[in-house]
């Protein structure tokens, strides 16, 4: 499988890259500041490291082709004046659909997973305030990917941990797992979105993700 991979460099996007050419894959890995993988990727015939900006339109349509599937962890600010994880996906989506390209799993936050039938996690009086804004940018990628014809996954952790994980993790589709502990190591999360990629079980869905 050929897969290309927005926000490489962040830590979960290391992750997706390692353990997607673990398995044997293709991977183009996406970014800004993808110079750290140069080395591996004149090493390494499987991986191709791209520097580009998901906001321009060639760069991205160019990083799609001959790809079988996306895999997007963008990354950013939290104060709202980085708008990667909103207009970045918008972007991806459009040239997704320009290429030809239908599979995409995104990474968001457990904000935009549902409370209840009416409410967001992050309309609840006990998300954090800080985190609102950031929501705010999920929500917006969720919406955009809802609109879309894309067989589309969104992934939405709470805290993710820079640990390796033991693989011992539950999912829920559109709501909080339960158990949920608002935690999940990095490496897991990367098992998950991989295996997901493939597998297919929430096509059109929101994921909540939690450790057990």
């Amino acid at each position: 499988m050929k897969i290309t991979v927005f926000g490489a460099t962040g830590m979960v996007g290391k992750r997706i890259v390692a353990e997607a050419l673990a398995k044997g894959s293709d991977v183009n890995a996406f970014g800004r500041n993808v110079n750290e993988l140069i080395d591996k990727d004149k090493r390494d015939e499987h991986l191709t490291a791209t520097k580009g900006y998901v906001f321009d339109e060639s760069d991205v349509f160019k990083a799609l082709q001959k790809a079988d599937a996306v895999i997007s962890v963008l990354g950013g600010a939290f104060d709202g004046t980085d708008k990667s994880r909103s207009l970045g996906m918008k972007n991806i989506i459009r040239q997704m659909e320009k290429a030809g390209v239908k599979r995409i799993v995104a990474l968001g936050g457990m904000g935009v997973l549902n409370a209840d039938a009416d409410h967001y996690v992050m309309d609840t009086p006990a998300y954090p305030e800080e985190y609102k804004i950031v929501g705010q940018e999920h929500l917006l990628a969720y919406l955009f990917l809802q609109e879309s014809s894309l067989d589309w996954t969104f992934v939405c952790p709470a805290t993710i941990l820079d640990l390796e994980g033991n693989r011992q993790y539950i999912t829920h589709a559109d709501y909080l797992p339960q158990p949920d502990f608002q935690e999940i190591a990095v490496g897991d999360l990367a098992h998950y979105m991989l295996s997901e990629l493939t597998e297919k079980k929430y096509l059109r869905q929101r994921v909540g993700i939690s450790r057990l």
